[in-house]
């Protein structure tokens, strides 16, 4: 009798099962690339998601990189067991009415992260202590300028001509956490033409380990500062995100993310319509902080305005 209640359970779960519509479980496929060569760069690596119904159709997709593509889908790959759950917030943001993207993760390069994601115009700009202290921590030459040329030239002209996307301005985004977010705000005001949404999630403003810099070191608020007045420009449609917790690294970011708060609004830019920040209470320096308020950020990002 058991093991007839069993069989009649199995059945029935695969009856409802083939009962779904085709779409129901469709939730996007994963390609992988190895050795990826980009010139001036350690050997790179991409993990890329297609959104449901990609392999049925003819549509055209906006894309959305992401730095850290280790840490976005599968824990077998990422560094600490915690992801970014990047096809599931991606999903959650469409049923609330996000645009569906295809989703470029760009693995980090090991040791030489760092070097990649520093932003080569703010190292030119540092204090010459502060730059030392950079310079320490990278342990070779700063990448981050070969790095974007690579990403918002032959990266993106080979997923274009590779996968169906919809290459404009408006239909680019750029976004990562930590370093990565220094990066994707780097990418953003270098590269204005190219990237029209970025969101720059917990960034390590400090740049180095926070206790070589204190909490708000006033040189380093005015360097990014000064950085972002240089580079801004007006909204011209673009979308800017921005947040940090309160806990762990994150504790240490709020005195530069206000002065860059402070930067957008002085620079015209509406708050809640063409740019966010957020401060998430209690939360962590991690992928799970970063995976529960992914949807959120894609939803902002993505939303049809």
């Amino acid at each position: 009798m058991t093991i007839r209640r069993h069989l009649v359970a199995a059945l029935m779960a695969l009856w409802a099962l083939l009962a779904l519509p085709a779409e129901a479980a469709d939730r996007g496929r994963l390609l992988q690339y190895d050795h990826v060569f980009a010139a001036g760069l350690p050997e790179q690596r991409l993990t890329i998601w297609l959104p449901p119904g990609y392999d049925k159709g003819v549509r055209r997709y906006p894309v959305v990189y992401m730095h850290d593509g280790h840490n976005l889908f599968d824990r077998a790959s990422s560094n600490f067991g915690k992801i970014w759950e990047a096809d599931r917030a991606m999903l959650a943001a469409m049923k609330r009415g996000a645009e569906p993207h295809i989703i470029v993760g760009i693995w980090a390069p090991g040791v030489d992260r760092y070097r990649q994601y520093l932003p080569a115009s703010a190292y030119r700009l540092a204090a010459p202590d502060i730059a030392a202290s950079m310079a320490a921590a990278a342990g070779g030459p700063i990448l981050s300028d070969a790095y974007l040329d690579w990403l918002a030239g032959p990266l993106k002209s080979w997923v274009d001509a590779t996968l169906r996307t919809r290459p404009g301005r408006n239909d680019t985004v750029i976004m990562g956490s930590s370093m990565g977010g220094l990066m994707s705000c780097y990418a953003f005001l270098e590269r204005p033409a190219v990237y029209g949404r970025a969101a720059c999630v917990s960034s390590h403003w400090p740049a180095v380990a926070p206790g070589a810099v204190g909490d708000a070191d006033p040189r380093l608020i005015a360097l990014w500062d000064g950085w972002f007045a240089a580079r801004l420009g007006p909204p011209d449609g673009r979308r800017l995100w921005m947040d940090h917790g309160t806990a762990t690294l994150d504790a240490h970011y709020a005195p530069y993310q206000q002065a860059i708060d402070a930067r957008l609004a002085a620079s015209g830019w509406e708050r809640g319509r063409e740019w966010q920040s957020r401060v998430y209470d209690g939360a962590p320096h991690d992928e799970n902080a970063w995976a529960a308020r992914l949807p959120e950020i894609f939803l902002f990002l993505m939303a049809p305005r």
